[in-house]
């Protein structure tokens, strides 16, 4: 099964937030479609027919991904980051 890019998915779930929270403050057909757009691409990416269940598998893909990120950071590993002030 294919694993949908975090950066991708993360931008699909601003998005979808974002014209979310548009479209309850004032309601436009053009933000409608583009809702629709956005709760349809989430859906295909995350395998789901319901855009909840579309939101969850994203929130565990990421949280999943940011694990992932940080087993394999190492906290001694120098950043290039001064700690001089």
């Amino acid at each position: 099964m294919l694993v949908p890019d975090p950066k991708v998915v993360r931008t699909l779930l601003t998005r979808y937030a974002s014209l979310k929270i548009a479209q309850a403050e004032r309601e436009r057909a053009e933000t409608a479609r583009e809702l629709e757009d956005v709760s349809y691409t989430l859906c295909v990416m995350m395998g789901t027919t319901s855009v909840d269940d579309a939101i969850a598998r994203a929130d565990a893909l990421l949280l999943a991904a940011g694990r992932t990120t940080e087993a394999t950071t190492d906290p001694e590993e120098d950043n290039g980051l001064s700690l001089a002030v």
